[in-house]
């Protein structure tokens, strides 16, 4: 049975409340009438032609994404361009599409959450917390911080990481000693190097996140020459240390809605085909 999208958007709001959103983000409703009939709902990270196209040809009726459509600006939607010509397929087909950003990265079972679990963080708690974007919601914060059940060598832990994450031509990349034994453990899903000196506050022995930069890599491990090598750095593909968030996603609006089919892409929206080494 169908359900109007008005009352998606409330358990979403419920979920990831909006204004947990950073105030540079751009989640909530990108496309589509909130009385629009829902029965199918494909989540991914990124809404792309590829995504498009999957949502029409399965009829769904809605695409919940991590990333919004439209985050930076767009001074055209001509159908030459490729924001254009994806909206147009959605608009043309009756396909909506919402976007749950920031605001499901801080929440309890939110991305980082999720990541962290996943990677045998025992009782996670908030690497960053901002009381005063988030005190009316309490939710978490940004990233994780805690504990594995026992130390585990910096070069098994990132090929743990590979097996749990799914795979991208990138890999996992790692900057500290293989043989160094590491346990406590800062997490951040997506990109995450601004939080490197939060993971330094909390003693993290290694932080796992994405898009990791030249200089602050380069920063980060000169101060660990000076702090018995830690924290080391495990850098994942930014779509694949999101994408694990798809499927408690689904689980938790599969629970409030049970007439409608959610159903998690297995697209790999990672942009990188292919690495070339000597």
């Amino acid at each position: 049975m169908a359900v109007e999208l008005e009352h998606l958007i409330d358990s979403f709001e419920k979920l990831w409340p909006l204004a947990g959103a950073e105030s540079w983000d751009s989640p909530g409703l990108v496309a589509g009438n909130p009385r629009d009939r829902i029965s199918r709902v494909l989540l991914s990270v990124d809404v792309t032609a590829e995504i498009m196209s999957e949502a029409i040809d399965g009829e769904f009726d809605l695409v919940l994404a991590h990333h919004p459509f439209l985050l930076k600006g767009v001074t055209s939607l001509a159908e030459q361009t490729s924001k254009g010509s994806t909206l147009a397929a959605a608009i043309r087909n009756a396909v909506a599409i919402y976007a749950a950003h920031t605001n499901a990265d801080i929440v309890q079972n939110g991305v980082s959450h999720v990541l962290a679990k996943s990677l045998g963080i025992q009782t996670p708690v908030a690497l960053v917390q901002d009381a005063a974007d988030f005190h009316q919601h309490s939710p978490e914060g940004h990233g994780r911080i805690g504990d594995l059940a026992s130390p585990i060598k910096l070069g098994d832990f990132a090929r743990l990481i590979a097996k749990i994450l799914p795979s991208t031509a990138t890999g996992i990349r790692v900057a500290g000693d293989f043989e160094m034994l590491v346990q406590r453990v800062a997490v951040c899903g997506g990109a995450g190097d601004s939080f490197i000196g939060a993971a330094i506050a909390a003693g993290a022995d290694v932080f796992v996140t994405s898009d990791l930069r030249h200089h602050p890599t380069q920063d980060a491990r000169e101060h660990a020459l000076l702090n018995d090598g830690k924290p080391a750095l495990i850098d994942v593909a930014h779509w694949a240390s999101e994408w694990l968030w798809l499927e408690i996603a689904a689980e938790q609006l599969g629970k409030a809605f049970p007439s409608i089919q959610f159903v998690v892409s297995q697209i790999r929206t990672d942009p990188w085909d292919f690495v070339v080494t000597q």
